[in-house]
């Protein structure tokens, strides 16, 4: 009896210790690796991007791209952050200052998303951005008039469309969409791969370092 309650206190002193390793430096280094994507963000097509407007929290995702060309649809100067890191990764940045419209008094420039869309269809630009300031209303009618041109049905680029701009989707920006003709660019001398595996046959592009509608930023 004796014998059990010294093996039974001998049990009680025994005391197991977990040991705890430091932070390994992977760990700490984990913000460090961490990409942030802008607004918004997604894949359009190979080589094409869109987004909101990218801030300095977005500039190590970006990099990743491998950006050759960012298409910038605001009026607004670019940010000196955004200038700099344009500047310091060889990135053209291509500006159409089209002004950000609510309806009733909507004046959407069919001219200037014409040129736009020649930046996007030329591959010597891509991998591009196309980005405004929250990467629906102007940055939508550009991809939906590219949509066009890929021969999507109206009801998938209206789809596509309302998923980015949501509660502010505009009846206006669908209605202009539904009536741009693309004819005027299907002379234009490339070849272009479709996300929904077509394939458009256009003459080559010429894009001029400062024309109307645009500058160009090297």
């Amino acid at each position: 009896m004796k014998q059990d309650e010294t093996q039974g206190e001998d049990t009680c002193r025994t005391i197991e210790v977990a040991v705890v390793e430091p932070p390994s430096s992977k760990t700490e280094n984990f913000d460090e690796e961490f990409h942030v994507p802008p607004l918004n963000f997604a894949m359009v097509d190979n080589g094409i991007f869109r987004s909101g407007f990218p801030d300095t929290a977005n500039f190590s995702f970006l990099q990743t791209l491998g950006l050759r060309s960012i298409l910038y649809l605001c009026p607004e100067p670019y940010p000196e952050p955004n200038v700099q890191f344009v500047k310091s990764n060889g990135i053209r940045l291509f500006q159409f200052g089209i002004e950000g419209c609510k309806e009733p008094f909507v004046n959407i420039p069919e001219d200037t998303i014409r040129e736009a869309l020649k930046v996007v269809l030329d591959v010597k630009n891509h991998p591009i951005l196309i980005h405004c300031k929250r990467g629906k209303h102007r940055t939508g009618c550009v991809v939906g008039c590219l949509r066009k041109l890929q021969r999507w049905c109206l009801t998938s680029v209206f789809d596509e469309y309302q998923r980015f701009a949501a509660a502010k989707a505009r009846v206006s920006d669908q209605r202009f969409m539904e009536m741009f003709d693309v004819s005027s660019l299907k002379h234009l001398p490339m070849s272009f791969s479709c996300s929904k595996r077509i394939s458009i046959h256009v003459d080559s592009v010429r894009i001029d370092a400062v024309g109307v509608g645009y500058v160009l930023i090297v």
